[in-house]
């Protein structure tokens, strides 16, 4: 079969992009790994790799700087929509995000547009406690030590591009 064709979704702003350009480096039924280069020039990212984890309602992505040196670690909530007949991932950004920097701080963000977009009716309220059940759950393994196993299949096939 065919590697799938990848899109993002996300609420706030309302989009979905075709992710042309990722190239799909691994796919199991539990894992999708990519490599990719940032959609839109900045100074900071340049380019990286992410691993959506298809059970756990979350993506871990390793983002790198021009120099390939490590920016941070970047966990998005999202949910995901596969169509068999097409062949087609459309993951959600949920807008709740973890950053983890290469000396172990761990920072929440965009809780406040998860409150915006449940306020303006964009999400449901399911959906909003999926996302914040999926944050509690990636939080949970981040401070308990699992975060390793989480990174784990991206530095596996990251060797191998």
């Amino acid at each position: 079969m065919p590697a799938p064709t990848l899109y993002r979704k996300r609420i706030i702003p309302e989009e979905c992009i075709l992710l042309k350009d990722d190239r799909i480096l691994y796919q199991d039924e539990e894992v999708i790994v990519t490599g990719w280069r940032s959609l839109k020039p900045r100074k900071d990212l340049h380019h990286g790799y992410s691993c959506y984890f298809l059970k756990e309602d979350c993506k871990v992505s390793k983002f790198y700087r021009e120099d390939n040196s490590l920016l941070y670690w970047y966990c998005d909530i999202v949910e995901h929509d596969y169509q068999l007949e097409t062949n087609t991932y459309v993951f959600t950004d949920l807008l709740a995000d973890v950053i983890v920097y290469p000396d172990g701080f761990v920072k929440v963000v965009d809780i406040d547009e998860l409150v915006s977009a449940r306020n303006d009716k964009l999400i449901s309220e399911d959906t909003l406690k999926k996302s914040l059940l999926s944050l509690s759950r990636l939080l949970e393994s981040i401070y308990s030590g699992r975060f390793d196993s989480m990174k784990a299949p991206i530095e596996r096939f990251i060797h191998n591009d």
